[in-house]
């Protein structure tokens, strides 16, 4: 087809890499000219969320990038080169006129955004965060586009290439219906408790799991939970389900209605969950990951404080507090807010940026 514009997505090692990837890819397949691919790693979460949408997926080898000195980082530099040669062919069969690398950041999008770079192909990049990923800082070295989420992040990068995009939120957030949610066997509009949803992440959190062994058997009590613990604690989580609680290791699709169903949310702070919780006006309780490069989750935590009054609860003080307490707290504050035009939605906008390129 002399008109079929391709565009190749990567990015991946968290669920925050991979969702607004998604997001864009499912707004770009409405138009039939659009040939989507995908390129991650071969053992990522980013494999699985993006072959169960039934996009071509390519696996390429991968290795970790470190800000800190680490033997790993030998090894790890022969990985990054193995992966710049398998995007290489990867990428070699696409019309260099005819697409785009398009990057949403994390460790394995650095040697498809390098072999794009070597081949003469477009590449944008899409930084969630507002501060900036180690692979999006090189990321950026070699892209003609740079999209940002926050005004903030606009420091980091090249002023004559960049813009504030916002995140590429889901078309559901801006609306009020609620559909059917059955998770587990478990139909959770028919739960009469109030529903607590706890998220570690796609990758789940050992810290907040901790946190929800130690008070499990008094918020059973009062709550339903709701716990997305990440898929190496499944196991483990799947021993104490009982009637009120109910472990997940991952889930994507009813995400947003588990957000509009729950009376109350803990959750890490990464940039995609903040925001949309803030298009949907869910005032909630953050506990940013305090080793996020250049603590980011608490930056994006704070975007949700300063527009709703979301709190925050930082790692160290966890130990000293009373978490039921705390949420007793909470639950008698005003939950109600007024954030959603604070909220740009970046998919529109990057889908027409995207088309650009081949108008």
């Amino acid at each position: 087809m002399s008109n079929e514009r391709v565009i190749i997505f990567t990015g991946g090692g968290s669920g925050g890499h991979v969702v607004p990837g998604l997001t864009l890819i499912n707004e770009l397949q409405k138009d039939i000219r659009n040939k989507i691919y995908y390129i991650g790693s071969h053992q990522g979460i980013e494999r699985s969320l993006v072959e169960n949408q039934k996009i071509p997926y390519y696996a390429i080898s991968t290795g970790k990038l470190r800000r800190y000195l680490s033997l790993q980082n030998l090894l790890d530099i022969f990985k990054v080169f193995k992966g710049i040669w398998d995007a290489f062919w990867i990428l070699a069969r696409f019309k260099r006129n005819r697409s785009l690398v398009f990057s949403t950041g994390g460790f394995v999008s650095v040697p498809v955004v390098l072999a794009a770079w070597f081949m003469g192909k477009k590449v944008f990049i899409h930084e969630q965060t507002s501060q900036v990923g180690l692979a999006n800082k090189i990321c950026s070295l070699f892209a003609q586009k740079i999209y940002i989420s926050f005004e903030d992040s606009l420091k980091f990068f090249p002023s004559e290439k960049t813009e504030v995009s916002g995140y590429p939120l889901r078309e559901q957030l801006f609306n009020s219906s609620v559909g059917e949610l059955v998770i587990s066997g478990v139909n959770i509009n028919d739960i009469s408790k109030p529903i607590l949803f706890i998220t570690g992440g796609g990758n789940g959190s050992g810290l907040l799991n901790d946190l929800v062994k130690k008070y499990l058997h008094e918020l059973s009590k009062k709550y339903f939970i709701v716990h997305q613990v990440g898929k190496n604690y499944i196991e483990e989580f799947s021993k104490v389900e009982n009637e009120n609680y109910l472990p997940l290791d991952f889930l994507n699709e009813g995400m947003i209605d588990l957000y509009k169903l729950s009376d109350t949310i803990i959750s890490r702070a990464g940039a995609g969950t903040v925001c949309e919780l803030l298009a949907l006006n869910k005032k909630s309780i953050f506990i940013p990951l305090k080793i996020a490069q250049r603590n980011e989750q608490y930056f994006n935590a704070l975007e949700a404080q300063k527009k709703l009054g979301s709190r925050i609860i930082e790692e160290d003080s966890l130990p000293s507090m009373d978490l039921l307490h705390y949420l007793q707290e909470f639950s008698n504050e005003d939950q109600s807010g007024d954030a959603q035009l604070a909220v740009k939605n970046g998919t529109e906008f990057l889908r027409d940026e995207i088309q650009k390129v081949f108008s």
